[in-house]
C-alpha cells in the first residue's frame, strides 16, 4: 500500500500551484498566532473563530456570548478590538469557558484561503503543540500540506522549522518528494538542539523585539508546552480529542 505524500507550502503566495483538495492543511504561524490559538484551547478556551478581517472580528464579537475580540497587524493591537496576539494574553484564569474571536496579519488570512482552496480537513500547528499535531498526522493516512504564513507572504524561517520539526518525526509515514519538505527537515535537524539561538537570528524575532516580545518568542519555540489539536470544524477551532 503506497504511503500519502506530505508537501511544505513555504508561503501563502504559493498556495494557488498546489492541488490540497481532500488534503489535511495544517496552518504554522508560529510568531504568534498558532501557538496562542494552542495557548488559549490549552487553557480551556471554549473555541476560537479565526477570521480575515479587523470588521468581521468586531462584528461576530458583538453577536456571540461570552467572547472576546482580539488581533494584531505589524505587532500591534488593532483599535476596536480587545486583546491582542501574545500566548501570555491567556492564561486559565482569563480565556477558560470564553470564546476567542481572532484575526491576525498571516495566519488566520491562511486558514481562510485553505478553505476557498477545498482543503478537507485543516489543523493548526505550532512548537507548543508539536507532539499533538505529529500524532494526528500519523494515524490519518491522507495527504498533508504543511502551510507556512510566512509573514506578508515572505517567506520566514520560523515557520519552516517548525515544518521541519514535524517531518521529522513523522516522515515514515509519508511519501516526501518535496524540496522545500527536505529543506525545512535539514534546518530543523540542524538547528534543534538550541531553537532559541536559532529563532533570534530570524527576521520575525528582529521585528517583534522591538515591542518588548522576547518572552512571548522564547514561548513560541518551545515544544510542547501546550499540547493539543486545534482542529476546524462549523467556523471554529476546537480542542480536539483526536490524536
Amino acid at each position: 500500500m503506497s504511503k500519502p505524500f506530505l508537501y511544505t507550502i513555504l508561503s501563502p503566495e504559493l498556495l494557488n500551484i498546489y492541488d490540497i483538495k481532500d488534503s489535511i492543511v495544517v496552518i504554522i504561524d508560529v510568531f504568534r498566532a498558532t501557538s496562542t490559538i494552542a495557548t488559549a484551547l490549552y487553557n480551556g478556551a471554549e473555541k476560537i473563530i479565526p477570521v480575515d478581517s479587523v470588521d468581521k472580528c468586531i462584528a461576530i464579537g458583538k453577536q456571540t456570548p461570552n467572547s472576546i475580540t482580539a488581533g494584531e497587524r505589524d505587532g500591534k493591537i488593532i483599535e476596536g478590538l480587545e486583546y491582542g496576539n501574545s500566548p501570555t494574553d491567556y492564561p486559565r484564569s482569563f480565556i477558560e469557558g470564553k470564546t476567542l474571536v481572532l484575526t491576525t496579519t498571516n495566519g488566520t488570512k491562511l486558514l481562510h484561503m485553505a478553505l476557498n482552496n477545498g482543503a478537507k480537513e485543516i489543523i493548526t500547528g505550532s512548537f507548543p503543540n508539536l507532539n499533538a499535531v505529529c500524532s494526528f498526522l500519523s494515524k490519518q493516512n491522507k495527504n498533508v500540506f504543511l502551510g507556512c504564513s510566512a509573514w506578508k507572504n515572505r517567506v520566514n524561517l520560523e515557520d519552516t522549522l517548525f515544518a521541519g520539526a514535524v517531518i521529522h518525526q513523522i516522515k515514515k509515514h509519508f511519501t516526501v518528494h518535496c524540496d522545500s519538505s527536505l529543506m525545512a527537515e535539514q534546518m530543523y535537524a540542524l538547528h534543534k538542539k538550541d531553537l532559541y539561538a536559532f529563532a533570534r537570528l530570524t527576521t520575525h524575532w528582529h521585528r517583534l523585539s522591538q515591542y518588548g516580545l522576547e518572552k512571548d518568542l522564547e514561548f513560541c519555540v518551545t515544544e510542547n508546552v501546550a499540547n493539543v489539536l486545534p482542529q476546524y470544524k462549523n467556523g471554529s477551532l476546537i480542542s480536539s480529542t483526536n490524536f
